[in-house]
């Protein structure tokens, strides 16, 4: 997988660290086996953005008779110093061999705006001072108090995320424009309505494939952003069946960026629009793409 997207973009985005805490060794061997050039961006941890979440893993591999009670475990599950350290030592090798894009924090839409919230943002954002970081914000009430949602994460330098996703009642609005100039961040999830709260597997959500037309918003965004700020980000986070990968070569088209690399002939078979635009390998010398 590392290999295909080393050959076909400058960049990608690791979901794996807010699983688990990252590992030096593994991050080291990431740094080996890219471009010189190449960038990893990296969500963080999920105690450190998702409590409830982490709340229900951690009293799940309790015993039985040790369960807590909610107290004990927020106390329990509480984020500390030894937690960042712990992300700052696995991520080092990336960092130190200048290939790190950015930090992640992925807020759920549950995560509202309120003087609580802002200061344990703003308590993050400070713990990770010295990174590039971009914040991902879901619930519309940080949009509805836009100004001091921007005082507080301009403050740290960070990237708001500019996201696209289903929109409800209670989603984040946006207007995709730049709000530092160190750097912009977008996401893609998707725009599958039917599947975002009501699915069999989580990765439903995420069956969605934009069409050109789509995309060209997006396009046209990040070639505004890239005049604007040092470096611009986007990910496709579609990543069912693929489909991430056919959409980001497809935004790669549309900003006029050189196609690298060849293509699985299953995967262009899958994505016909992608037929003429991108090198197809020879049969049987193909790379699996599926996430």
């Amino acid at each position: 997988e590392l290999a295909f997207y080393a050959e076909h973009f400058d960049t990608v985005e690791v979901n794996s660290t807010f699983y688990r805490q990252p590992h030096a060794d593994v991050s080291r061997g990431w740094a080996a086996r890219t471009p010189h050039d190449f960038e990893f961006s990296l969500k963080l941890y999920q105690k450190f953005t998702h409590p409830r979440m982490y709340e229900e893993r951690v009293a799940k591999s309790l015993p039985q008779g040790a369960r807590a009670g909610t107290a004990a475990l927020h106390e329990l599950t509480r984020p500390t110093a030894a937690d960042l350290d712990e992300f700052r030592r696995g991520i080092d090798p990336i960092a130190s061999a200048g290939k790190l894009g950015a930090l992640l924090a992925q807020f759920p839409p549950s995560f509202k705006d309120s003087p609580p919230a802002r200061e344990y943002l703003a308590w993050l954002l400070r713990a990770f001072a010295g990174y590039p970081m971009a914040v991902e914000l879901r619930h519309r009430s940080w949009s509805d108090r836009i100004a001091e949602t921007l005082t507080l994460i301009n403050g740290f330098q960070s990237a708001w995320v500019q996201i696209d996703e289903p929109k409800f009642r209670f989603s984040i609005r946006q207007n995709y424009l730049p709000n530092v100039k160190g750097f912009y961040y977008m996401r893609l999830h998707g725009r599958n309505v039917d599947k975002w709260w009501r699915h069999d597997q989580s990765e439903d959500r995420y069956d969605y494939f934009y069409s050109d037309d789509e995309l060209k918003e997006f396009s046209e965004t990040a070639g505004a952003a890239r005049r604007l700020v040092k470096k611009a980000y986007l990910y496709t986070n579609n990543h069912f069946s693929a489909k991430s990968v056919a959409n980001a070569t497809m935004i790669k088209q549309q900003l006029g960026e050189p196609i690298d690399g060849e293509y699985p002939p299953e995967f262009v078979e899958r994505f016909p629009n992608l037929a003429g635009v991108v090198r197809k390998a020879a049969a049987g010398a193909a790379q699996a793409t599926k996430r």
